[in-house]
């Protein structure tokens, strides 16, 4: 159902999507990239010592703000990374992680911009468990990380009612798919394997719920996220 807004600053569901320009995400996440303004949530004191839960919230904004933690998580990621890259990464590794890197981005970008008013802050990331001077540590957490993405997706897309959103997170779920599929080629490459064990018997992708995924990521996010509005 749609919503009526009264605040200029919170649009209707249907013009959410109608406002954000293409060019606008292309042109951030190069700016992004050229200043290093896109790291995720800056580690303050007040950040760490917060008992403040991060409510998602309800609906299909919910839905943008789930996908939206996940993509701050990835693009936190990708983006050091890039900046500590892993002993003896090659120029085809670093070409292929800063495409993803580049995707991930926007993808952060176009969901903040979305939702606007109702976009949770931006979270504080913990890789204190990755080694990013180590090539397998980078990519088995990059693994982690992608599969959970595309399962995440994959397991939201029954939420939502908007069409429009739908759309969205269906070509979205597309590219964090080839991302999946690249990082296990660079694992494993040429293997016979190359979706890394994420189809079923029935050849299709897995599909998690916000809860199950949630609390996988947990571990990686300093804040404490709750998706217990979100639809189901």
């Amino acid at each position: 159902m749609k919503k009526t807004l009264t605040q200029p600053s919170e649009p209707s569901d249907s013009a959410m999507l109608a406002r954000v320009d293409r060019r606008y995400f292309l042109r951030s996440a190069g700016v992004a990239a050229a200043t290093g303004a896109f790291i995720l949530g800056a580690c303050t004191e007040q950040d760490l010592m917060s008992d403040d839960t991060v409510d998602l919230g309800e609906g299909d904004f919910g839905i943008l703000n789930y996908a939206y933690a996940l993509e701050q998580l990835e693009a936190a990621f990708y983006t050091q990374v890039m900046m500590t890259p892993y002993l003896n990464m090659t120029d085809m590794e670093k070409w292929i992680l800063t495409d993803i890197r580049d995707h991930e981005i926007v993808h952060r970008e176009f969901f903040k911009t979305a939702l606007g008013s109702k976009a949770i802050k931006g979270l504080t990331p913990n890789f204190s468990a990755i080694d990013f001077a180590d090539r397998k540590s980078v990519l088995g957490a990059a693994k982690l990380f992608e599969d959970t993405g595309v399962a995440a997706y994959n397991g939201a897309g029954k939420l939502i009612k908007d069409v429009n959103y739908l759309l969205v997170a269906g070509k979205i779920v597309s590219v964090e798919a080839r991302h999946a599929s690249a990082i296990a080629d660079l694992i494993n490459p040429n293997a016979l394997e190359f979706a890394g064990g994420q189809i079923n018997n029935m050849g299709l992708e897995n599909a998690f719920s916000p809860s199950v995924i949630l609390s996988g990521v947990q571990p990686f996010v300093m804040d404490k996220i709750s998706g217990k509005n979100l639809p189901r």
